[in-house]
């Protein structure tokens, strides 16, 4: 039981975001900073302030979030799955554009993501502002959907975060807690259901929005880094923010990881493959000097100088 085997490379995506460094890198103009491939990108207003922005969608979790009656939560997955990225570099999410296609428009569907979408926008103070809807058959099959969505945020160039350039060896990872799978890996937990029935509010909880936890932390702490936690697990995404020679040792028995990755392992998912997949509980990870961290932080790991990736222990 793999994400492979049920249809979906996570290689074949490393591998497209390297063919696809060149044609990103000539487009570049005086604005561009940061690095291809981070969560957000960067684009300077001027020399103090930086626009960041990112893309979305919610992926194959709308197929059962339609079929369960839920699909309010897939709006709320990509909205918050977009201002979680643009808050990853400390920027204040300004406003949000979604996009909606079908085989077919239906206003039901439309209003229910669209509505999922404004409620965590209004949480977030942050403008949606408005998308597109467009009526494709023959390039979507009947009965089939995609919402995507971008978020575009803004932050001043002190206030930015940048891990590979603040990370210290002895730096303490604190796990922020997930609502359960959020939108990653669910072609896989699609083929784990097959024909069988699944309790809705175990496997499709919406994403969470991480922009008040963090928005607290900062008052508090020196934020050397933040990583969203999708695609790839912890492993994937935690290195993203990592510099060259650090890497994070992850304490595995440090949090409790729900009842909806047991059920994976009951599926007969390994745990490799969870690691590579899933969040495991962790939706998202800030990384603080030891000497900021509370009593009341869920500390799952630290780094280490000469150490490669992320190693759980």
């Amino acid at each position: 039981m793999s994400y492979e085997a049920a249809g979906v490379s996570l290689a074949k995506a490393e591998e497209i975001v390297e063919r696809l460094r060149a044609a990103v890198a000539s487009t570049h103009t005086r604005g561009a900073s940061g690095s291809f491939g981070a969560f957000a990108g960067l684009y300077a207003l001027d020399e103090k302030r930086l626009l960041a922005a990112s893309t979305d969608g919610v992926g194959t979790k709308l197929m059962l979030q339609r079929a369960s009656g839920h699909l309010r939560w897939g709006g709320m997955d990509a909205a918050a799955h977009c201002i979680n990225d643009v808050l990853t570099c400390g920027a204040e999410p300004l406003f949000f554009l979604d996009y909606v296609a079908a085989s077919k428009i239906e206003l039901e569907l439309v209003t229910e993501l669209v509505e999922g979408a404004a409620e965590i926008c209004r949480d977030a103070g942050c403008v949606l502002l408005g998308g597109e809807t467009a009526e494709l058959p023959g390039i979507y099959a009947e009965g089939e959907f995609d919402f995507a969505g971008t978020c575009i945020g803004l932050v001043e160039r002190e206030r930015l975060i940048d891990g590979p350039a603040s990370c210290k060896p002895g730096d303490v990872v604190i796990g922020l807690r997930s609502a359960g799978l959020h939108a990653n890996g669910f072609t896989l937990v699609r083929g784990l259901i097959g024909s069988d029935g699944y309790d809705a509010e175990l496997v499709l909880p919406p994403t969470l929005c991480y922009l008040e936890d963090v928005r607290k932390l900062r008052e508090r702490a020196e934020i050397h880094a933040l990583a969203h936690i999708t695609g790839g697990g912890i492993p994937g995404n935690l290195a993203r923010v990592l510099p060259p020679g650090i890497g994070a040792r992850i304490e595995t028995g440090s949090w409790q990881r729900g009842a909806v990755y047991d059920w994976i392992s009951e599926k007969g998912v390994s745990e490799e493959e969870q690691r590579r997949v899933f969040n495991l509980g962790i939706g998202y990870c800030v990384v603080v000097p030891e000497d900021d961290v509370s009593p009341d932080d869920l500390v799952i790991g630290r780094l280490e100088s000469d150490l490669e990736g992320v190693q759980f222990t």
